[in-house]
C-alpha cells in the first residue's frame, strides 16, 4: 500500500486517505504509518564498525528515543544526568495492592537532568542545533535500564515535537526555535518511567497519559502550531507505555489505545470513545499492529497476548465477531511486535522468533533463534523484504521475511543499543549508547 498523506497524518490506516507523501521521511514513532516499515529498496544489509558506516556522530548524556527524519534533518532526545539533586526531593508514593511499594530497578530521582533536543544533518551527520528543553528535578524515578529521553519526537516538517512525560511537552520549528510549551500535568508511572510516544494526526499532537491506577489517567490533544489544548478524555486504564495508532476504517479515523483493562477506540478530532474491549490483561507496552483490516493488539508481561480486532464497532465488542483471533504466546516485555506483508512476527526479550498468518493467527513458525544468545528491548523495523532486529549488545540481525526462519547477516556497532533504527533516503541510522551512526554504502 502507497505510504500517503493519510498514512503520515493518522499514524496507521487500514485504507489509505488521498494525496502522496514522499515515503523517504521518517517522521515519527516507527515511521510514516507508526508501523515500522520502509518502501526503500536496495538499502545496505551488511555493516560493522569499520565498514559501511557512512558517518557516526557522539550524542550528549543518553537516550532510547528512536531518531525521525524530514528531508535532510535528523531529530532525536537525550538526558544529560548532572549534579545530586536536593536531599528533601523524592519520588511521589506508588501503591501496590494497597500498600506502598517501590520497584527494586526504579532510579534518577536523585540527580538533576536536563531534556536536550538535537538536529543533525543527515548527509554528514554533524549537529545543526541542540536545545534544553527541561533542567532541573524529575518528577518520578524510570528503570535503571530506561532513559528520560526514551519518547520518540514527530514531525510535520515544520513544526518538531519533543516529549518529556511529566517534564513537559515542546514545540520547535524546524531550525529549534522554541514556539510552544505545554503541561501535561504530573503523573506517576510505577517508578519506570514515560515510554508512549506523541502520535500526528492532522494538526493535533495526541498522547497517551496514562498513569499508576487509572484514576487520573488522560488523552491529551494539542494544536502543533500553537500548543494549545484541544481535547482533553478521561479513561480509567492503568498505567501504560503504549504508543496509540489512528486506523482509517469504513470512512472513519480511529485512535486506538492498548491497554491492560481494556483496548479502547476514540475519534481523534475530538476524544469521544467509539468502543472498547477486554484489555491485554498486562503491561501495555506495545504499539497496535495495523493490516489487513485488523488493528492487533500484544503484550507480553506478566500475560502473553495478541488479540486481532476488526474496527469500525462501538460500545463493548468484547466476545463479539469483532474479535477475530487471539494467541497466548511468543510476545516480548517491551520490544513491539511487527506486521509486514502477510504475516505477524513475534519477538522474544530474547530474540525467539514466531510467525504468524496476519488474517487467520495461524502459526507459521515459532522458536526462530538468532545466532548467538542475546537481549532486546528495540523493535523490529522491516524493508525489502526484510526485518531488522538490534540486540542490547548493538548486534543488528538480518532476518528474511516470510514463513520460513533464516537469518541472513549479522552486523555490529560496537556499543550496546536500545533504540530502534530508522530507515531514511538510503540509509539505515542505528542510535547507540553514545552515538548515531549512519549506514549507507560508497
Amino acid at each position: 500500500m502507497t505510504r500517503q498523506l493519510g498514512l503520515l497524518l493518522t499514524a496507521a490506516a487500514v485504507t489509505a486517505a488521498t494525496g502522496t507523501l514522499p515515503a523517504a521521511n521518517w517522521p515519527q514513532w516507527r515511521g510514516l504509518d507508526g508501523q515500522g516499515i520502509s518502501d526503500e529498496k536496495n538499502l545496505l544489509a551488511e555493516w560493522a564498525p569499520t565498514r559501511n558506516v557512512a558517518w557516526k556522530t557522539a550524542l550528549p548524556g543518553y537516550g532510547q528515543s528512536q531518531p525521525i527524519v524530514w528531508g535532510s534533518h535528523i531529530f532525536l532526545t537525550a538526558d544529560v544526568e548532572g549534579a545530586p539533586a536536593p536531599a528533601d526531593h523524592k519520588a511521589p508514593v506508588h501503591i501496590m495492592e494497597g500498600q506502598p511499594w517501590v520497584h527494586p530497578d526504579s532510579v534518577g530521582i536523585d540527580t538533576l537532568h536536563a531534556m536536550k533536543v538535537l538536529s543533525l544533518d543527515l548527509a554528514s551527520g554533524s549537529i545543526l542545533w541542540e536545545r534544553t528543553a527541561y533542567e532541573g528535578t524529575v518528577f518520578d524515578h524510570r528503570h535503571k535500564r530506561g532513559s528520560y529521553a526514551a519518547p520518540t519526537m514527530v514531525t510535520n516538517g515544520s513544526m518538531v515535537v519533543a516529549y518529556f512525560g511529566p517534564e513537559g511537552l515542546y514545540g520547535y520549528d524546524i531550525d529549534g526555535n522554541l514556539k510552544w510549551k505545554a503541561d501535561v500535568g504530573q503523573f506517576p508511572l510505577l517508578g519506570m518511567g514515560t515510554g508512549t510516544s506523541p502520535v500526528l494526526f492532522e494538526n493535533l499532537v495526541i498522547i497517551q497519559r496514562d498513569e499508576n491506577e487509572g484514576k487520573q489517567s488522560l488523552l491529551l490533544a494539542y494544536d502543533i502550531k500553537t500548543g494549545k489544548q484541544v481535547w482533553r478524555t478521561p479513561r480509567t486504564v492503568e498505567a501504560s507505555w503504549s504508543t496509540p495508532v489512528v486506523v482509517t476504517s469504513a470512512g472513519r479515523s480511529e485512535l486506538v489505545t492498548n491497554g491492560n483493562q481494556f483496548i479502547i477506540s476514540y475519534d481523534p478530532k475530538t476524544g469521544k470513545e467509539l468502543w472498547r474491549s477486554k484489555g491485554v490483561e498486562s503491561n501495555a507496552i506495545h504499539t497496535p499492529l495495523v493490516g489487513h483490516g485488523l488493528v492487533i493488539m500484544t503484550a507480553g508481561y506478566p500475560v502473553k497476548k495478541v488479540i486481532a480486532i476488526r474496527p469500525g464497532g462501538s460500545g463493548d465488542i468484547t466476545g463479539t465477531d469483532r474479535i477475530v483471533w487471539q494467541y497466548d504466546r511468543g510476545t516480548g516485555y517491551v520490544i513491539s511486535p511487527i506486521l509486514y506483508g502477510d504475516y505477524v512476527y513475534l519477538v522474544s526479550d530474547k530474540g525467539i522468533i514466531s510467525c504468524l498468518d496476519a488474517k487467520t493467527g495461524e502459526v507459521k513458525y515459532e522458536g526462530g533463534r538468532v545466532p548467538v544468545p542475546a537481549t532486546f528491548m528495540a523493535s523490529p523495523i522491516a524493508f525489502d523484504g526484510k526485518l531488522l532486529l538490534t540486540s542490547v549488545d548493538g548486534d543488528t540481525y538480518v532476518i528474511k521475511a516470510g514463513p520460513v526462519h533464516e537469518v541472513i547477516a549479522t552486523n555490529s556497532i560496537g556499543e550496546p543499543a536500545a533504540s530502534t533504527p530508522s530507515i531514511s533516503q538510503g540509509r539505515i541510522l542505528v542510535r547507540g549508547a553514545k552515538h548515531l551512526y549512519c549506514i549507507k554504502g560508497a
